[in-house]
């Protein structure tokens, strides 16, 4: 027994055209990957590999020899790495190899019962290469040759340039919606539609993680009106574990008065219709009372399980430190965010409704997708823009009459999405009280009827981290 052990701990498989049925994957073309019996797990996790910065030549070797679980594991390994250096600390984290990822995608599956799927978007100089994985049927491997790490950064900056602007036009930024469209989502939608696959995880790589994934479009649907979309750093960097939301309280928190920054007057309604309209029971703390000490005495008190911070946060291209949320008396650097220990206990959500990311800049793309792992929340909906007040006023209260009964917090943020493209949430007719919109200032109050369709006001908000 001993022997057998021994030579199972040293010794790979090639598995050709085989099918291993208690994983549940299938290769269709040769892979070289090791295959321990069930009793020496233990020891891969124990030994497993530190992450690394990507070697672009053995992750190219491969994804030509097909060799997906190699390429996976390389990515996981190769973006952690970029997020840690960014972020100047060791992140909690699992390790899994590619099998082990579906199997998990299947837990998930059977305790959402929805189907999702892990898709990584891997520029290279040559080309994109895209990888799915979900619980059923094999690894798909898809090579964009049209698309690699130069062409890619430029459409994606010229679609958030063009977007960001609502007197934009959809001729300026429906081509670039498309052409990424083309590239990204696609290649797959034949596995994704066979697998009936509902919720996207995208793991991305550089140039594409500040990406307005729900903007993106097939030339009759935005993606979000298709897909439950989120973004991830990593699988192995990915809290998997969540409560049901219904029942929890909010500790709604945020600033409508700036010193050295633009002013949102539209916060005291903003806070007031999550926690005073019967929305969520919770705590507002506004102002003057909306320091880091209050909300770390709010948090010692009652464990809320939502936070909402309803102010500004600005992710620089510069280095973390340069990155922060304002509070009332202070700026609390992105690099500082774990301070605010929203693991313990554990924040299922944590919602940031003014965040503002600089454009196209590899460093603000991993402080924005990173926001999640950072803070300790499962989740992060965050803003790449700043949206104006009447827009992220009607999203949000949108938003969480939503997280009442939607099946999976994604599909929260994905119903209030494509009700706002449609034209259908107005301020007028949205779910904010009439005393509560008198209350507002009269030049918001003049926005009643203000157009809310352009995906100005919607596509900037994200959902980071954990989507179910």
């Amino acid at each position: 027994m001993k022997q057998k052990i021994f030579i199972w701990r040293f010794l790979a498989i090639v598995c050709i055209g085989m099918t291993i049925s208690s994983s549940g994957w299938i290769w269709s073309m040769p892979v070289l990957t090791a295959m321990p019996p069930a009793a020496d797990l233990r020891l891969a996790k124990i030994a497993r590999p530190k992450p690394q910065p990507i070697n672009r030549q053995n992750l190219q070797r491969s994804l030509d020899r097909q060799d997906l679980v190699a390429a996976v594991r390389q990515v996981e390994l190769g973006w952690q790495y970029q997020y840690e250096a960014y972020y100047e600390g060791k992140f909690k984290s699992q390790y899994f190899e590619l099998p082990e990822i579906q199997q998990k995608l299947a837990q998930i599956d059977r305790a959402t019962n929805t189907k999702s799927a892990l898709l990584y978007a891997v520029p290279l100089p040559n080309a994109l290469h895209l990888i799915l994985v979900s619980a059923q049927g094999k690894p798909i491997h898809k090579i964009v040759k049209d698309a690699n790490a130069k062409t890619l950064p430029v459409v994606a900056k010229t679609l958030r340039r063009n977007i960001i602007n609502p007197q934009t036009t959809n001729s300026e930024y429906l081509p670039p919606a498309q052409q990424l469209d083309r590239w990204m989502i696609q290649p797959i939608t034949a596995e994704l539609t066979a697998r009936k696959i509902k919720t996207i995880l995208f793991c991305l790589g550089t140039g594409l993680r500040g990406l307005p994934l729900a903007a993106l479009h097939d030339g009759r649907q935005f993606l979000v009106e298709r897909y439950n979309l989120a973004i991830i750093p990593a699988f192995n960097l990915l809290d998997r574990q969540s409560k049901t939301l219904p029942g929890l309280q909010v500790l709604a928190m945020g600033a409508a008065k700036f010193t050295n920054n633009t002013q949102l007057p539209a916060v005291p309604v903003e806070l007031a219709t999550i926690t005073q309209q019967g929305s969520w029971s919770g705590r507002v703390l506004l102002n003057e009372a909306f320091t880091l000490n209050r909300f770390q005495q709010a948090r010692a008190q009652t464990p809320y399980g939502i936070v909402h911070l309803a102010t500004h946060a600005d992710i620089s291209a510069k280095a973390v430190q340069d990155s922060y949320i304002q509070f009332w008396d202070r700026r609390l650097q992105l690099d500082r965010v774990r301070d605010l220990r929203l693991d313990k206990p554990a924040v299922q959500l944590l919602v940031l409704s003014a965040c503002r990311t600089a454009l196209g800049t590899p460093n603000a793309e991993l402080g924005f997708a990173g926001l999640a792992v950072q803070s300790g929340a499962k989740a992060v909906v965050a803003s790449l823009w700043a949206v104006d007040d009447v827009g992220t006023l009607v999203l949000m209260s949108e938003f969480y009459q939503q997280l009442k009964t939607a099946p999976v917090k994604s599909n929260a943020l994905r119903s209030t999405q494509i009700a706002m493209l449609k034209g259908n949430l107005k301020l007028s007719n949205s779910s904010i009280d009439r005393r509560a919109r008198g209350g507002l200032p009269s030049e918001l109050q003049s926005s009643q009827d203000l157009d809310l369709s352009h995906p100005y006001y919607w596509a900037a908000f994200t959902t980071i981290g954990n989507p179910w």
